[in-house]
């Protein structure tokens, strides 16, 4: 069964709040949906038969609504960690970035944690510098498999996204220096290829350029503005794109010097549909710089 973003909302709202009792208001302040909106969407997944309503438990996921769900399940998540983070040093010198520890532990399975609640399957890993160090994560995530991405050194992140150009398709792909508070921005179902981004007033960093509700593109610096983060999605869809777009891009002059999100944010967003996944402020911190992981932490301020 096609699902429309309305009818996916209204699901997935159904089956990550199946222990609540759901009435018509509480679905419409939930999804931002008006109650003649939810009324219709309600009437129709009834006739369908994706939802069950009664009056002592309110509306509840069927099984046909949950299988209607399965094809929008994540497969997998992949994980961009072979940096050095040359701007935490003197910490890098001997621990990669992300298994610097933040309130005692590597700041990476903050999004492990979230990865591995969300039921979702597959976890890699592209590592490159310090990369026999991440073997200390696989006693607690047995599941995790490594790629080895040794062209760290030369080329930006475009090359680890290379050595996984195949595994873009229904899957999360993060990068590692995310310290992540809100796990619930790891979602075991997802509708469509987006970016998570916080709105802001103004940022000096990466920001999503947002236009009629898609991500036309990235800039730094801007005004009443998403702050862009690399937590994304990608449909099956999107993934064939990624594996045939990245090579053109890498192997195009100074392509081995790009970014990955150059493939669908820059040089290729006409051929995408990609939209922003607000967060909220404090949900997601990116850290950087030394002063940001000393005010994290105050373990690594200076004595």
């Amino acid at each position: 069964m096609q699902l429309t973003k309305r009818d996916f909302t209204l699901l997935t709202h159904l089956l990550y709040h199946k222990d609540e009792k759901l009435t018509q208001r509480s679905i419409s302040a939930a999804t931002g949906f008006s109650l003649g909106a939810v009324n219709q969407l309600l009437t129709r997944a009834l006739a369908e038969g994706t939802v069950s309503a009664d009056d002592e438990n309110g509306y509840r996921l069927t099984d046909a609504g949950f299988a209607a769900l399965q094809p929008y399940k994540v497969k997998r998540a992949v994980i961009l960690a072979a940096g050095f983070g040359s701007r935490l040093m003197p910490i890098t010198l001997n621990t990669p970035k992300a298994l610097i520890r933040i309130h005692g532990r590597p700041m990476i399975e903050t999004m492990l944690d979230a990865i591995v609640a969300a039921g979702i399957p597959e976890i890699v890993i592209v590592r490159g510098y310090l990369g026999e160090q991440f073997d200390v994560l696989l006693k607690k995530y047995p599941m995790i498999r490594f790629v080895e991405n040794p062209d760290y050194q030369e080329m930006n992140n475009i090359s680890s996204a290379m050595k996984v150009k195949e595994l873009f398709g229904n899957a999360y792909v993060l990068d590692s220096d995310l310290y992540l508070c809100n796990p619930s921005l790891i979602r075991p179902y997802e509708y469509c290829a987006s970016y998570v981004g916080v709105h802001m007033a103004q940022t000096d960093d990466w920001r999503l350029i947002v236009k009629n509700g898609l991500i036309t593109g990235m800039k730094i610096g801007g005004k009443d503005c998403y702050h862009m983060y690399d937590i994304t999605f990608w449909t099956e869809e999107d993934g064939k794109k990624m594996e045939q777009l990245l090579p053109l891009l890498f192997n195009s002059p100074g392509g081995k010097q790009c970014y990955w999100d150059d493939v669908p944010l820059t040089h290729y967003n006409d051929q995408f549909h990609i939209e922003p996944r607000p967060c909220n402020e404090g949900d997601i911190i990116e850290i950087d710089t030394l002063s940001e992981l000393m005010q994290l932490d105050p373990v690594y301020k200076m004595p």
